[in-house]
């Protein structure tokens, strides 16, 4: 498994919560070895493990917290086609060996060396099956768009990794939507119930577009920016309507919060991931958890050998 890092063995990757155990690059490949990995995708499981243990990405808050929330981890550049990962059929699922098992060597060495062991630390009240390994690849090469990568500040000829504190992902059908416009204010109307309908601005949340919606806005000639732009304005909600006590209910926002128009995320709050298989007319909206200082915001990192 070292052979497939240049990393001498003793090197120290990053203290891991919650006990902030120094973890060697010779324990992060035990780890590996354990969840199943080839010596080629130990480097993305390094640079995995660096990016969750920032205090950007809050590791010890994500396993604290009683939300379903975990690191979701999506693979950009080069190395996802080198070493196989899966950006197409069945992309959040099963049945990809490089998929399964960084996702899962990462959870290993936060649980293994870090402590971080439901029921200790890890206090979720009901979890979620991808708390076990959640890692994919984007499908660069059949979007119109910039990558995730890109658009964080890297090239396209970089390899990284961004990890993203999430729940599982929700299923989002719209299979009769031939405008663009039609298709923006389907996926708004999913995105606003992403978490809670009635939370705004304090959590972000990923959008998977598949191939088959994709095509919506390719045909159309809309790019990112148009895009984000659109989906932005359908998501401006009046908060009369999600204000504590609004229809009965007593969640929500703070009543003097009532007759404003507010962002359902906040700036930059929406990451936005091209991948699935090329039949389907179906996307996914994984929400977040706790944003900004005291939550989590997503990290992305170059993978160096």
């Amino acid at each position: 498994m070292l052979e497939g890092t240049t990393r001498p063995p003793d090197e120290i990757v990053a203290l891991v919560p919650p006990n902030l155990v120094g973890c060697t690059v010779e324990k992060v490949a035990v780890n590996a070895v354990m969840a199943g990995c080839r010596p080629e995708y130990l480097p993305v499981v390094l640079t995995a493990i660096e990016a969750i243990c920032t205090d950007e990405f809050n590791m010890h808050g994500v396993l604290a917290t009683t939300m379903s929330v975990g690191p979701i981890l999506v693979v950009n550049g080069p190395i996802a086609v080198a070493i196989g990962m899966n950006s197409g059929i069945n992309v959040l699922g099963h049945g990809n060996r490089a998929n399964s098992t960084i996702g899962r060597a990462v959870q290993l060495v936060t649980r293994n060396i870090g402590g971080g062991a439901p029921g200790g630390i890890d206090r979720a009240t009901l979890g979620h099956v991808g708390k076990q390994g959640f890692c994919f690849a984007e499908d660069e090469a059949g979007s119109p768009w910039n990558s995730l990568a890109e658009e964080r500040g890297f090239e396209g000829s970089q390899s990284t990794v961004t990890a993203f504190c999430g729940e599982g992902p929700s299923l989002v059908m719209d299979q009769l939507s031939r405008s663009p416009e039609s298709l923006t204010r389907s996926l708004a109307a999913s995105l606003r119930s992403a978490v809670s309908p009635r939370v705004l601005l304090g959590m972000d949340a990923m959008l998977v577009i598949s191939p088959e919606h994709m095509a919506r806005y390719r045909d159309a000639g809309w790019d990112r920016s148009r895009f984000l732009a659109e989906l932005t304005e359908c998501l401006m909600l009046d908060t009369d309507r999600i204000v504590a006590g609004a229809d009965g209910i007593e969640e929500g926002l703070p009543p003097e919060l009532a007759g404003h128009r507010l962002p359902k995320f906040r700036p930059d709050g929406l990451l936005v991931v091209h991948a699935g298989g090329s039949a389907g007319l179906f996307s996914a909206v994984i929400g977040g958890w706790k944003n900004g200082p005291g939550g989590s915001d997503p990290v992305t990192r170059e993978i160096t050998p």
